[in-house]
């Protein structure tokens, strides 16, 4: 593995290894965590893959292998050390990131891949959130080794689970039947099902600066906005890519800024309240890219990793100017 600094860029190749996720660690600043899978995720194992920078580039600082690809990582929101992966083998993983060897425990009940895991953001609560390939999606307490609650509803795959930053025990998530849901734990049912696209949706999110307002990327290569108190039509369309969104994520600095990931091999960056919303594309990638993060302790900061083998961290000229 090879880590350079060309340019802004800081790079790191880690070969035979797909790029699925990548999420900053909400600690330490600088730290980042990558799920991987060997073969575009089809076949062989899984790596989860923990980052951190310095001056030369970035460093490799610790690296876990499982026994089928990983296809998505969150941070605990409690303890610095703990991350959770999913895999295509239908199983949640607990990791430390103190220990050389792991997991430390092992979630398996969803019966087909897990393509999405989050842990909850709100505080008074330490809950995971997965989506499945089995059209469910579960709800866990990573101290306790089952899951407390199962969501039916979606009938596809689930791509997409992602807890609401603002509002305790609810969660929304995308899925191949081409609807965006938003759950309630409480109620352990749908709340509100929006028919977001014509196709199938890859990703969703929550804008941190608007409780009501969510983000949804499709197949149909667009991007739409959708306020919970109208989901009769989007608040916003966000045309450019010329392939699937594979990943959007609103920006945690900028109320109207997001970015976007594509099988076009692109990374974009929007501002949904401008005339012309494209603020900047990204085009260092040359395979589909699949993982998307932007910086809470550094603004300007960005990651992504692809299926060409790298994972890179940069500052895109449209979040270092002023807006």
């Amino acid at each position: 593995m090879s880590g350079a600094r060309g340019g802004a860029v800081r790079t790191l190749r880690v070969p035979g290894r797909h790029g699925y996720a990548a999420e900053f660690s909400p600690y330490l600043p600088g730290r980042l965590a990558c799920a991987a899978a060997q073969h575009y995720g089809i076949a062989g194992c899984g790596t989860l893959l923990i980052l951190d920078q310095n001056e030369s580039g970035l460093r490799l600082f610790r690296s876990f292998d499982w026994n089928d690809g990983l296809f998505d990582v969150t941070w605990s929101e409690n303890n610095e050390h703990i991350l959770v992966t999913c895999s295509g083998d239908g199983s949640l993983q607990l990791w430390d990131t103190a220990k050389a060897a792991g997991p430390l425990q092992v979630y398996k009940e969803h019966t087909q891949e897990v393509y999405s895991v989050d842990w909850s953001q709100t505080r008074g609560e330490q809950l995971v959130v997965s989506g499945s390939w089995d059209q469910t999606v579960k709800l866990w307490d990573p101290t306790v080794g089952k899951s407390l609650c199962t969501f039916r509803g979606h009938e596809s795959v689930i791509y997409s689970t992602i807890w609401s930053p603002h509002i305790p025990g609810c969660f929304a998530s995308a899925s191949g039947d081409q609807t965006l849901r938003i759950w309630d734990v409480k109620s352990t049912g749908v709340r509100i099902v929006v028919p977001a696209h014509q196709a199938e949706i890859l990703s969703c999110d929550w804008c941190k600066y608007n409780e009501n307002l969510l983000v949804t990327g499709a197949v149909d290569c667009s991007l739409r906005g959708w306020d919970l108190r109208n989901v009769r039509q989007p608040v916003f369309e966000l045309l450019g890519h010329t392939y699937a969104v594979r990943r959007v994520k609103f920006s945690p600095s900028h109320a109207s800024v997001l970015a976007t990931c594509s099988y076009d091999f692109t990374v974009r960056f929007w501002n949904f309240s401008k005339p012309d919303p494209l603020l900047e594309t990204v085009e260092h990638h040359t395979e589909f890219t699949c993982g998307l993060d932007l910086s809470l302790q550094s603004p300007t900061q960005v990651a992504d990793c692809a299926w060409d083998e790298t994972i890179k961290i940069y500052d895109p000229v449209c979040l270092t100017m002023p807006a």
